[in-house]
């Protein structure tokens, strides 16, 4: 009989992709959670590829002979990770399947809110051709001090396109501190976060949501902040304390901010910070190309046959690398 890979990721162009790459000798169900289809292929599925919101103990029991989740996400923050760990079955991101997507998007919301590019829109699609009112001020990335918080795979290739395109300095903070070979190497510098925020003109936010992180970015951190300083978070929306953030922007405390994500998503209509002038706002599709969705279903599949073959699979989340795995 086939092994079963259950994919719950239903649009068309990952069921085509994962047709495409599905190994011989597994068998492809594709079937979206809380479906009939999905509830049936349960009790027989060995992978399960995907992101599923209640994955608590219920869910393992009832898939028995589950042996491996493999997120497509690189964020983790839904997961159960104790009912993970009781059941045995490591849960695995995407590998950073989606980071040269998200380092792109943060580039580019960089230079959005540097150069006004949604003003700009506005006023040349509303007839309002330049020389019709005042200009507002635009920026040069070029040289300034760019703050990366959270320096993985996602903020070093930030640092490698802000440093070779911009000729930006680079500094970072985060819980890991790189050897002074890897600074020297990357050509980026350790700072404190009060001293990163502080002496950076754009600060990125590139971190996981954990209980650490949560509103980690509040009064006090925008506080630190210089007025012109430029805020980016293509991250998880609940690192920044948003009423402090429309504060901040409100009274001319930083200069304006980047957000591809946030606290609640969708985000309310009457969420102040969407009314204000000085940000650029996208969907949470940071992540999103087509070039992601090949690697997500690349990546998903090499740890299926890793996991076949009796190895332990690559991506496993930080606080289920020391588990037991399920017989």
């Amino acid at each position: 009989m086939a092994t079963k890979v259950l994919l719950v990721n239903t649009a068309a162009e990952t069921v085509q992709e994962a047709r495409q790459l599905t190994p011989h000798g597994f068998e492809l169900i594709v079937a979206p959670p809380g479906s009939a289809d999905y509830a049936a292929a349960l009790a027989d599925t060995e992978y399960l590829l995907g992101n599923v919101d209640r994955m608590d103990d219920d869910f393992y029991r009832s898939a028995p002979r589950l042996r491996l989740v493999q997120l497509f996400s690189a964020g983790y923050n839904h997961v159960d990770l104790e009912a993970a760990r009781r059941a045995g079955v490591p849960v695995a991101n995407n590998g950073g399947a989606n980071s040269r997507a998200v380092a792109e998007h943060t580039i580019l919301l960089m230079l959005a809110v540097y150069r006004r590019l949604v003003p700009q829109h506005e006023m040349t699609s509303g007839g309002r051709w330049r020389g019709n009112q005042p200009m507002p001020t635009f920026y040069e990335m070029h040289g300034k001090t760019l703050g990366i918080i959270g320096l993985g795979t996602i903020g070093k290739r930030v640092a490698r396109i802000a440093a070779g395109g911009f000729d930006m300095r680079i500094q970072y903070n985060d819980i890991v501190r790189l050897s002074e070979d890897t600074e020297d190497a990357l050509d980026v510098r350790y700072r404190l976060l009060p001293e990163l925020l502080h002496t950076s003109d754009i600060v990125t936010l590139h971190v996981p949501l954990t209980r650490l992180t949560r509103t980690m970015i509040s009064a006090a951190e925008l506080g630190y902040m210089q007025p012109h300083a430029v805020l980016i978070n293509c991250s998880r929306g609940p690192v920044i304390d948003f009423p402090a953030l429309h504060d901040a922007l409100s009274n001319g405390r930083i200069a304006g901010a980047g957000l591809d994500v946030f606290p609640a998503e969708p985000p309310s209509p009457s969420e102040p910070v969407l009314s204000l002038d000085n940000v650029v706002l996208t969907p949470h599709l940071a992540g999103a190309s087509r070039e992601t969705r090949v690697k997500q279903t690349r990546n998903a599949f090499d740890n299926v046959l890793r996991v076949s073959r009796g190895e332990r699979p690559l991506w496993v989340v930080p606080e289920l690398r020391d588990m037991a795995l399920r017989a």
